[in-house]
């Protein structure tokens, strides 16, 4: 009777769903064309309301089904939801610090190779564990590290490596893969920006020790806030499931009791004898879960991840063809041997491009164009890190370019083609007139 009732409810709320949506034709300069944002449809939102029905209000069912897929969509052994892609970068960080570690855990003052033309919670991790960033510069047109700067920034305390994905371009990751495994570094993907992506026909995300990703509505899918960790060591992959739940040593799903069938009968630490496993603690963690509710609109959305991936790169195909040409600006390109999943358009304006960047976006925000900034831009002149400690390797030129010139707009899957050619045709206007 209750399953009856159930799909009865939820037949009404694909009706619901289906008398919400506007078949709302574009009008130019009145429809907003957004940088980023979520695409969902009925089958999301009757998959959300399922699983609330159902009263799934923490890690479940849905959650190991969707770390399950996710794991086998990425390749990887092991994928660890979290509430947000800021977590995740945490957790994949402070795993290395970890005493199970031994000699390999990163300790305080211990240096992390990283960008300076980066979000900050991409950095942040590193700093609140107690290490020191080591910052490098990118190339323009990519916005994405060499191998060559990351090797001139290896110093006798460098013990790893985090770097991201510009916008869905993937950094030469295996060529970074292989100069980590030389120095014996760690290295963790920031694939955010990137889910889909692949560089030399290898899914991004896949090279490092571990990868993070991120599930907030700007990205490639959304649970609405989320992310995960992903990983191919089970070693690390306990270390990480660990830290994400309290920093308890045992393993049992939350509302499990003795899966190891020696629940009192553990001696760690000083810890009396028998000491009940479920209360023992073996990290200094945190409570980074997300919901059973999150993990069923994941799961609903991870479907579409091929369709989604494909229209990023239709659309961003569409607006590299319609601005080839246009003067004064840098167009971006795809690092070589790379195939992006892309989450933005970068441009930059050039010096002697006779018009200005803040000119160019105030004329596509008038427009309804939405416009965005390539994150922080050179991150160590940002307020929060005056008084950090941090390390710098060469010239942060570029990253200054980027964060006096250069903007992004949107490709998500939610814009049309017309959509597209209304944002190209507007920078051509602007450029023309100027």
């Amino acid at each position: 009777m209750a399953d009856q009732v159930k799909a009865r409810l939820l037949d009404e709320v694909r009706k619901y769903h289906r008398d919400q949506e506007q078949d709302t034709d574009f009008v130019p300069g009145i429809t907003p064309v957004l940088s980023s944002g979520a695409v969902l449809d009925e089958d999301d939102r009757t998959a959300l309301v399922g699983a609330a029905l159902d009263l799934r209000i923490a890690a479940g069912t849905h959650t190991r089904k969707f770390e399950s897929a996710f794991a086998r969509t990425l390749r990887m052994r092991k994928a660890h939801l979290v509430n947000s892609g800021s977590s995740a970068n945490l957790l994949a960080l402070s795993a290395l610090t970890s005493p199970q570690l031994g000699d390999r855990r990163l300790g305080p003052g211990d240096e992390v190779i990283t960008v300076a033309a980066s979000f900050p919670t991409t950095v942040n991790p590193i700093l609140q564990n107690g290490l020191v960033p080591v910052f490098v510069d990118v190339e323009l047109g990519t916005y994405n590290v060499t191998v060559e700067r990351i090797a001139a920034a290896i110093g006798p305390r460098t013990r790893a490596i985090m770097i991201a994905h510009t916008l869905g371009n993937p950094f030469p990751v295996a060529e970074v893969a292989a100069l980590a495994e030389e120095h014996d570094l760690f290295l963790i993907e920031d694939n955010c920006d990137a889910v889909g992506s692949t560089y030399q026909g290898r899914l991004t995300g896949t090279f490092g020790d571990l990868s993070t990703v991120s599930f907030y509505p700007a990205h490639h899918l959304t649970m609405g806030e989320g992310g995960c960790v992903l990983t191919g060591n089970l070693p690390l992959a306990r270390i990480v499931e660990s830290m994400r739940d309290w920093g308890r040593d045992c393993w049992c799903e939350p509302g499990e009791d003795d899966r190891c069938m020696k629940r009192f009968r553990y001696q760690l630490g000083t810890l009396p004898a028998g000491y009940d496993h479920k209360y023992i603690f073996s990290q200094v963690g945190y409570n980074l879960k997300a919901t059973d509710l999150q993990a069923a609109l994941g799961l609903s959305q991870l479907k579409k991840l091929p369709d989604f991936t494909e229209a990023r790169k239709r659309n961003w195909r569409r607006m590299r063809e319609r601005l080839d040409g246009v003067p004064g600006l840098l167009l971006p390109a795809a690092t070589p041997q790379s195939d992006p999943s892309w989450f933005g358009f970068p441009m930059t304006v050039l010096p002697d491009a006779g018009y200005t960047r803040a000119a160019l976006v105030d004329f596509l925000e008038a427009r309804k164009i939405g416009t965005r900034r390539l994150f922080a831009g050179n991150l160590s002149r940002h307020p929060a890190y005056q008084d950090r400690r941090y390390r710098v390797v060469g010239s942060l030129a570029n990253s200054d370019v980027i964060t006096e010139h250069t903007f992004w707009t949107g490709v998500y899957p939610g814009l049309s083609i017309e959509m597209i050619d209304y944002v190209a045709d507007s920078i051509r206007e602007f450029v023309a007139k100027s």
